[in-house]
C-alpha cells in the first residue's frame, strides 16, 4: 500500500502519510486509524497469568458485541493460540487485496487474532531473534495484517519491559494505556512497580492493575484459600495512585478452560473467575472512556 492522495482525502492522518518515507509506515498509519482503542497487557515478570488475562478480556469484549483484535506480541512464547484452541492454524494471504487476514476463532466472529504461533512451521521451534528483528515483526503484524475496523486492539506482551513492550509503545501512538497484571505476593509486586515506571518512561497511561491468582476456590466446598496472600495488587494500586480493576481467583474451571482452548468467560460463564473478568472489563471500559 502506498500513499494515495485521492483515496486518503479526508483522513485525519493524511499529513503523516504524505511525509512517510517507508511504505510500511503508510500501512501502519492507515491500519491504526481504523482502531478506536489500543490496550497493552503488561507484567513485570512471567508466570502471573498475563495471557489468560489478555485472552479473557478480549473474548469478553467480543462477546459483548465489540469488534476486537488480539495481537500476541510474545514472540518467544506465543500462547494465545493454545488458549483459543487454534494450534496449527495459519494466517490467510488474500492475493486480490495483497493483505494477510487474521485468524477468527470458531464461534467468535467479533474476534480477530494474530500470533507468531500461526507462522511457525513447528510449535517446538524457538524464535531466536535480537531486538531489531522483533521490532520489525511487530511492525509487520500491525501494518500488513488486514485488521479492518476495530473497537479494541488488545496486545498481549511478553513479561518484562524489554524490546517488545518498547516497540509496541513506539509503534502504536497514541495508546489508551497498559493493564498491569500481578499476583499478590511481594516478589511480584516489586516487578509491578517497574512496569508502572516503564509506562511513565514511554508516556503511556496505566489503566489499572489486575491481581491474578488471588485466592484458590476449593472445587469441593467452595471455600476460598489465600495461597499467595490477597490484596497486594490493590495495595500497590492505592500507593501508586492507579485504578484497581479487580482480582481473579484460581479455580479448576479457569485451568480446564485454558487447556480446552476456550477462555473461561466463554466456557464457564457462571464461574467465579468468569464473573471476575466481567467486572474487570466493566471497570476497564469506564477507564477507557
Amino acid at each position: 500500500m502506498a500513499y494515495d492522495e485521492k483515496k486518503c482525502e479526508g483522513c485525519a492522518f493524511k499529513d503523516k502519510c504524505e511525509t512517510a518515507k517507508d511504505p510500511m509506515d503508510v500501512k501502519l498509519t492507515c491500519n491504526l486509524s481504523k482502531i478506536k482503542h489500543r490496550i497493552g497487557i503488561l507484567s513485570g515478570k512471567g508466570g502471573v497469568g498475563k495471557t489468560t488475562v489478555a485472552t479473557n478480556i478480549a473474548s469478553e469484549l467480543a462477546n459483548r458485541g465489540y469488534k476486537v483484535g488480539l495481537l500476541d506480541a510474545d514472540l518467544h512464547g506465543p500462547n494465545v493460540a493454545k488458549m483459543l484452541g487454534a494450534e496449527g492454524e495459519r494466517l490467510f494471504a488474500d492475493p486480490e487485496t495483497q493483505t494477510i487476514k487474521p485468524f477468527i476463532p470458531e464461534g467468535m466472529p467479533n474476534l480477530k487474532v494474530v500470533s507468531m504461533a500461526f507462522i511457525l512451521e513447528n510449535p517446538d521451534q524457538p524464535v531466536v531473534w535480537r531486538g531489531p528483528l522483533k521490532h520489525q515483526a511487530i511492525k509487520q503484524f500491525l501494518a500488513e495484517i488486514d485488521w479492518g475496523d476495530l473497537d479494541y486492539l488488545i496486545i498481549d506482551l511478553p513479561p518484562g519491559t524489554g524490546d517488545e513492550a518498547l516497540s509496541v509503545a513506539q509503534l502504536i501512538k497514541p495508546m489508551d494505556g497498559f493493564v498491569v497484571v500481578t499476583t499478590p505476593q511481594e516478589v511480584s509486586l516489586l516487578d509491578t512497580r517497574k512496569s508502572i515506571s516503564f509506562a511513565k518512561m514511554v508516556d503511556v497511561p496505566v489503566l489499572g492493575i489486575v491481581e491474578n491468582m488471588s485466592g484458590f476456590i476449593c472445587p469441593h466446598c467452595g471455600e476460598r484459600i489465600d495461597l499467595f496472600k490477597v490484596g497486594g495488587g490493590e495495595k500497590a494500586a492505592k500507593e501508586l495512585g492507579i485504578p484497581f480493576l479487580g482480582r481473579i481467583p484460581i479455580e479448576p474451571s479457569i485451568v480446564e478452560a485454558g487447556d480446552e482452548g476456550k477462555p473461561v468467560v466463554i466456557a464457564y460463564p457462571d464461574s467465579v473467575s468468569a464473573k471476575a473478568f466481567s467486572e474487570i472489563v466493566d471497570k476497564l471500559l469506564e477507564e477507557v472512556k
